[in-house]
């Protein structure tokens, strides 16, 4: 019994040995390596062949050369998933660009966003994959800077709202990189290399103490100056609940208490005007089915019979153009599928009975039309005469013939598709400016508005998006959503000058009490260490005390 109690203890001594060896055993950093292994750190690397003395590199060339690498195909990808995250209000626009070049439907602004989520969540987790990650940011940026190079706007304008957001965010990059920051400047031998590591560093965290005062988000403002939410305008209706520019889908913008309708409108050939944003007809009806032969001709060239018994619903429920719109109810998916194009006549009937403000683009028919240079005319009769729309309703945006419209049609509200000087936009009788969002500006809002002159922007889906422009002064917007924007009773990221500067000291403040109990930690340990090598007991060897050192100082990486 004795003997068996005896074999116990050593088995459990023998045991703690072995966890004693582990903890002991000695570790290197090896930066190429823990790109391949893990996030921040290094792999843990035992039976290290040579030791590495404190002061000394512990990397080989090729390490130092793959780590800016690394850092760069994550900031890119980094880059690029947020200007694509940001971008999610034009998603729509970029698919149909592509439907244009490639003559099929397919939602490739979802899968750029899925890939880019999938490539960046790889190397932040794994830091793996850096040369794919770093040449698929680089050349999705390069050609979405050729291609769609107004992107960039819209980057600049989230800053507006996300930069108090990303502040925060940068300051907590900083603390994390305290720890290696200070762990190498402490443990350097030459104070050139202290310099060199604790410089750019401070530099940074300076910048970024200092960056709130050069600040702008017209959301940072005092309480009682916001101005009402701008109104509601359905692009085409509502194109995420039903198909666009068909009767069904301006029923949903007024279901949804939008404020008024956008739609865009041709000439047929026998002169009806119609709603079709599309040259052809091949994207939004069923032409390829009914004449396969005509998919490619300009829809201004078919006649009213022929156009009138196109189905203009179908196409919807099979391409689902938009990746949010959610599941339809059996009702909906039924009434959809029996839509057809609607004539104008009709579109204004609706808004005028619902009070409803309707703007829309006019189509100039091509050459050979019959309705190529009366196109302003058949319009004017079909809204004066046909229609018996309230002329306060109509926003007139074509520029063409102003003058003779304004003569025939007084009350229509002039409305101009780009700025111009105030002066100018007054002795042309503008009452209101139509522009993109990308061309917001509170400043200008503020100055238009001085004049009487409202603004309305086109198009704003994102929640995001429409709170700048309801933070900066928009009276209107255009919207695919009006069903969701209805919803928002104040602006996104809303707060006063006082709550940001309470917010903004407080994130300084914390950030600098962190970062000096890091650094003042690693001072403290590496002031332990020296005073147990020349104060206490017999006097260690330099190369011992400097394997003790590191064997300590690696000790909470082997235990995490």
């Amino acid at each position: 019994m004795e003997a068996s109690s005896t074999s116990l203890k050593r088995i459990k001594f023998g045991k703690l040995k072995v966890v004693r060896r582990h903890l002991l055993q000695r570790y290197e950093h090896q930066p190429f390596i823990s790109c391949l292994a893990g996030f921040y750190s290094c792999r843990w690397k035992r039976y290290q062949r040579r030791r590495t003395e404190p002061g000394k590199c512990c990397c080989k060339t090729r390490e130092c050369v793959f780590f800016p690498l690394l850092v760069g195909a994550f900031c890119f990808s980094l880059l690029f998933l947020y200007m694509w995250g940001e971008a999610k209000n034009d998603y729509n626009n970029f698919d149909w660009y592509n439907y244009g070049n490639l003559g099929f439907w397919f939602l490739w602004s979802l899968v750029l966003l899925i890939v880019a989520a999938i490539l960046f969540t790889y190397i932040t987790l794994l830091l793996i994959g850096t040369f794919l990650v770093l040449g698929f940011s680089i050349t999705a940026l390069f050609i979405l800077s050729v291609l769609w190079g107004d992107q960039w706007k819209t980057v600049r304008l989230s800053f507006q709202i996300t930069a108090p957001y990303l502040h925060i965010g940068a300051i907590t990059i900083m603390v994390l990189l305290s720890w290696p920051v200070a762990l190498h400047a402490i443990r350097a031998d030459k104070k050139v290399v202290q310099v060199i590591i604790v410089g750019p560093y401070l530099a940074i965290l300076l910048f970024l103490f200092l960056i709130p005062l050069g600040m702008y988000s017209p959301c940072i403002r005092e309480m009682g100056t916001l101005g009402p939410k701008p109104a509601l305008i359905g692009h085409r209706g509502a194109p995420m609940l039903a198909p666009e520019n068909t009767e069904m889908s301006f029923q949903k913008t007024i279901e949804h208490r939008g404020d008024g309708l956008e739609t865009d409108v041709t000439i047929s050939y026998d002169g009806v005007p119609f709603l079709m944003h599309d040259s052809t007809l091949r994207r939004t009806t069923n032409i390829k089915e009914v004449y396969p032969n005509d998919t490619a001709q300009n829809a201004a060239l078919f006649s009213w019979d022929t156009l009138k018994e196109l189905n203009a619903g179908t196409w919807f429920l099979k391409e689902k153009p938009f990746s949010c719109m959610g599941s339809l109810s059996r009702a909906d998916q039924n009434q959809a599928m029996n839509q057809s194009i609607y004539k104008l006549s009709n579109f204004l009937r609706l808004a005028d009975s619902q009070n409803k403000l309707v703007i829309f683009d006019l189509y100039r028919p091509p050459e050979k039309h019959p309705y190529r240079n009366l196109w302003i005319n058949r319009t004017l009769e079909v809204i004066l005469n046909e229609s018996g729309i309230r002329p306060h309703l109509v926003l007139w945006l074509e520029n063409d013939m102003r003058s003779f419209v304004q003569s025939v049609a007084p009350g229509f509200q002039q409305t101009m598709g780009s700025k111009a000087p105030v002066e100018d936009l007054v002795m042309d009788n503008i009452v209101k400016l139509n522009l993109a969002y990308t061309e917001m500006s509170s400043e200008d809002i503020r100055k238009y508005a001085e004049a009487n002159i409202t603004t309305n922007l086109y198009v704003v889906n994102e929640p995001w998006l429409f709170s700048l422009a309801w933070c900066s002064g928009a009276h209107s917007v255009t919207t695919n959503a009006v069903h969701t924007l209805k919803n928002l009773s104040q602006p996104l990221f809303l707060m006063t000058p006082q709550q940001y500067n309470i917010m903004w000291i407080l994130t300084d403040l914390t950030s600098v009490l962190l970062i000096s109990l890091i650094f003042a930690l690693h001072w403290w340990r590496e002031r332990s260490f020296s005073c147990c090598a020349h104060d206490g007991g017999p006097m260690l060897e330099s190369g011992t005390y400097n394997k003790f050192r590191t064997e300590l100082s690696d000790m909470p990486a082997v235990m995490a």
